[in-house]
Order: structure tokens, then sequence, then C-alpha cells
């Protein structure tokens, strides 16, 4: 049974926690609105990039529409799936969800499968349902570190695209909605074929001046694809951390919600265990007093 000095330590204990939930949420906050930045930040240069990279299809004359069948059965044995996790706490159904999605999608996909991981938790999770996980990388921490992950997966998947059987690369990730929540997406991040254009909606110039490639050709190649790849990784991995966050802040405002509830909670039983010490006191003053008020009455009329 309660106490009054449990109660006491219980609501002590309670607001101690609500501080610290009240922290972790304007932390998730502070995170959230930095990554938001970073994603909006990408957009009009991501369809730049992607422009770029169309219209020097389109000034030499390369059809991403046309069929190629002598390496349709190449690409169609060899897929590659890059995951990016979460490896912190308090996110809810975040990697559970996601690794569900690529494991839905990939079953889509025929032949053999690798995945790059981001995050150790989305790894065991993968490796449950029985996937080959070849390659682990660090889940970034701030905006800035980032970049060094962005590269890192560049420079593997680059010398993976050279040296061995030609892979299609997937990126899957955790995307936030317009209002609120997430929801697990996947883009194909390499070959740039006629699904590559059809995703993007750039079949046509949005402008009646047609665009020229200036300076060496290939040069100019390697630059547009080197940064639509860079932007892509970029903004995946962005826009997971604004989903982590995301779910982190919807969990502490339940949590906040569940800890006021259970502090009104307390503070009812508190006082209403207070009122009744105190009034258990008072009938114990009021009924001393009254039995010294009669035994002052005895003595009085045993002196009569």
């Amino acid at each position: 049974m309660d106490t009054l000095e449990s109660l006491r330590r219980k609501l002590a204990g309670a607001g101690d926690l609500k501080a610290v939930v009240r922290t972790m949420k304007t932390m998730a906050a502070s995170n959230i609105g930095q990554y938001e930045s970073a994603v909006n930040s990408l957009g009009d240069y991501y369809r730049t990039v992607t422009l770029g990279v169309f219209a020097f299809f389109r000034e030499e004359n390369i059809n991403l529409n046309r069929e190629d069948t002598s390496r349709k059965k190449i690409e169609a044995k060899s897929i590659c799936a890059i995951v990016f996790g979460s490896d912190q706490g308090l996110v809810g159904p975040f990697n559970d969800s996601l690794s569900d999605f690529v494991s839905n999608s990939l079953r889509e996909f025929p032949g053999e499968k690798e995945i790059w991981a981001v995050g150790e938790r989305i790894q065991f999770r993968l490796l449950d349902l029985g996937f080959d996980i070849t390659k682990l990388f660090s889940v970034p921490n701030s905006v800035n570190a980032i970049s060094v992950l962005v590269r890192e997966i560049l420079i593997k998947s680059l010398e993976n695209f050279e040296t061995e059987n030609l892979k299609e690369y997937y990126l899957f990730h955790n995307q936030p909605k317009s209002a609120t929540g997430y929801k697990p997406v996947m883009h194909k991040l390499l070959p740039l074929d006629k699904e590559w254009v059809h995703v993007l909606g750039v079949q046509d110039w949005p402008t009646k001046n047609l665009p020229q490639v200036a300076g060496g050709k290939g040069s100019t190649l390697k630059a547009l694809i080197r940064e639509f790849l860079f932007v892509s990784l970029f903004k995946a991995s962005a826009e997971s951390s604004v989903s982590e966050n995301s779910s982190r802040l919807s969990a502490m405002q339940r949590a906040e919600k569940n800890i006021d509830e259970m502090l009104d909670d307390l503070g009812h039983k508190f006082h209403q265990m207070r009122q009744s010490a105190i009034d258990e006191e008072l009938f114990d003053l009021i009924s001393g007093f009254e039995a010294l008020k009669e035994d002052s009455k005895n003595r009085i009329k045993k002196t009569q």
C-alpha cells in the first residue's frame, strides 16, 4: 500500500522523467528542422542535376527508352539494395516496417540479391528475414556526417558497378509524409535507364530553349552523374533522419501525455491521502481536547 513518502518519491521521479522527455522532445524537434532544411535545399539542385543528365542524353541522342535484350538478363540477376535504418531507440516500428517493406519489394525481383545496411539494428532485422548483408555503414548523427556516409557508399557502389557484372542499385528508406508520420519508399539509383526517366518525369524539356552540352562531353557526363548520385543518396539519408526524429517526437509526445496523466493520478492520491492524514490528526486533536475537557469537568465536580 502506498504511503505519503512513497507517493512523494513517485511524484519526484515522474517529474524528473517528464523533464528528460521534454528535453528529448526538444532535441527531436530541433533535429527535424535541420534535416528538413537540408532536404529542402536539395530540391532545386536535385532537379537541376537531373535535367542536366537528361539534357546530355538528349544532346547525344542516347535513347533510354530502347530495350537492351543482351543486358536484360544480366541486370535481372543481380540486385543491390541500400537500406537506411536507425540505430537509436524510441522510434517505434521504424526499422521493422522498413525491413518488411524491403522484404516484400525484393520478392518481386528474380535472381541474386545483396543488401548494404545503414545501421546495425536494420542489419539484424534483415538478417532475421534471411537476407545477405554484405556491407554495413554507420548511421550519421548530424547533417554534416551525411556527406561522409554518402561518399563512402558512392566509392563502394562505383567500384562494384565498374568491376562486377552489372547490378541494379535501389535505395530503401523511410520518407516523411506531408502531414505527419512517414512511409517506406524505394528508388532506383543505378543504372540510368528508361525506368529512371519515367520515375523522374522529365521526358520533355521544360522550356522551348533546347540545352547544349559545353566543354568535354565525357567529363561533363561524369560530373553530372556523380552529382546526381550524391544528391540522391544525401536526400535519402536526410529524409530517413527526418522520419526517425518525427517518430521519436511522436513517441515523446505520447510519453509526455502518459506522464502528465500519471502525475495527475499520483497527485490526486497524494492530496487525498494527505487530507485523510490531516483529518485523522484533527480528529485525534479534537478527541484529545474533548477528553481533557471532560476530565477537567470531573475534577471540578469532585472538588465541589
